[in-house]
């Protein structure tokens, strides 16, 4: 580290020397770090055109929607959330008497089930007396017509509590937001005068959505340019409030014609439903973080597992100095580091798939950082 000297008022606070304590996590439906995972599963030998997909909430169960037959197929998963696990549980339940599925999403407990229906711009509830049991679904002859606000719904979602459904329309490329005064209970629905309206912005044809367990996040994935786009809602589960982020993952190698997107296992998966191929595909949306407690030493070391973004915590009170050092056995991904960190170059470092070794200098109580690169591929 080059050596620096202390300002008149400053004072030497601490210095490289003991091990610093480092903290781990992790941060789902990190769609900017997402990665194929190269697994997935066809579901072509019970139905072609998969339009919606579903999970059982500890991701042993996946549920299909096909338009061929319309008809929804239970398919068991032998590791949780690993669709090149799963084999087909010879279930199924058709929803023709209603109409062609185009959206798919159940009660948190897997009592009911709601389907959004692409001619009658309705969408339907039903009732499973097994929870996630297939075979024993029935209709609850209760639906909800959208047309007031859009035709031809290819999709349906809903509040983690089920006081909010959310349902996109094709015929003006409108997402809507409604309340349900009896939460799960699709007669009691009713326009919340809330909306969001894609209008070609990012995808001539958005087709499927999803919403992040917060509220805080939404996902839409688009059949122009094979792509799922990320969008921030600025007051949670208000879809009046969304604006897109610029982050989106393009999956046209693994299909050209998407059709659905579902999260799973707090948004450290991802699913699509491919139209072409007749299959769901796999890919990791989990983001890795580091935090360095800068109050327990000055020295750090850790072996990222992807991805990672490093936060400092606890630095000394402004006018007291600190240096630190932080060393990274790298495997090559992506570190982000606080924004608070002025780089020597004026750029930060791009991670190697070596050991790396930072220094950082703090004299305004973490206000600001200096920091550079010293070594790389170190022995």
């Amino acid at each position: 580290m080059e050596a620096f000297k202390i300002k008149n008022g400053l004072q030497a606070g601490r210095y490289l020397g003991s091990n610093g304590t480092e903290t781990a996590g992790t941060v789902g439906y990190n769609l900017a770090g997402a990665s194929y995972d190269s697994v997935s599963f066809s579901v072509a030998s019970q139905d072609a055109g998969p339009r919606a997909i579903a999970f059982k909430s500890d991701g042993t169960k996946l549920y299909h929607a096909g338009t061929t037959n319309d008809t929804i197929y239970q398919y068991s998963l032998s590791t949780a959330w690993d669709v090149s696990t799963a084999s087909y549980d010879s279930v199924s339940f058709s929803v023709a008497s209603q109409g062609q599925p185009t959206g798919l999403v159940f009660k948190s407990d897997g009592t009911k089930f709601y389907l959004s229906e692409n001619n009658t711009s309705s969408v339907y509830q039903y009732s499973l007396s097994t929870a996630w049991d297939m075979s024993t679904a029935s209709y609850d002859s209760v639906s909800f017509s959208v047309a007031s606000q859009g035709l031809y719904p290819h999709d349906v979602v809903f509040k983690s509590d089920g006081s909010s459904m959310y349902v996109y329309t094709s015929s003006d490329e409108t997402m809507y937001q409604y309340t349900l005064s009896t939460a799960w209970d699709l007669s009691t629905s009713a326009y919340a005068s809330r909306n969001y309206a894609f209008a070609n912005a990012e995808d001539a044809s958005p087709e499927g959505m999803d919403i992040s367990e917060d509220g805080t996040k939404f996902y839409m994935v688009g059949r122009t340019t094979d792509s799922v786009y990320q969008y921030t809602l600025s007051t949670a589960w208000d879809i009046s409030t969304a604006s897109y982020d610029n982050v989106l993952l393009n999956i046209s190698s693994q299909d050209t014609d998407p059709y659905n997107t579902v999260f799973g296992n707090s948004g450290q998966k991802l699913y699509a439903a491919g139209n072409t191929t007749d299959t769901i595909f796999q890919y990791s949306t989990v983001a890795y973080t580091q935090t360095l407690d800068l109050a327990t030493g000055t020295t750090f070391s850790f072996t990222p597992s992807g991805a990672t973004t490093v936060s400092f915590t606890n630095p000394p009170a402004s006018g007291n100095a600190i240096g630190f050092s932080v060393e990274i056995n790298g495997d090559g991904s992506a570190i982000t580091w606080p924004s608070s960190v002025k780089w020597h170059g004026g750029a930060a470092p791009t991670a190697t798939a070596s050991k790396e070794l930072y220094v950082f200098v703090s004299t305004d109580g973490g206000t600001t950082y200096y920091g550079k690169k010293v070594a790389e591929e170190i022995a």
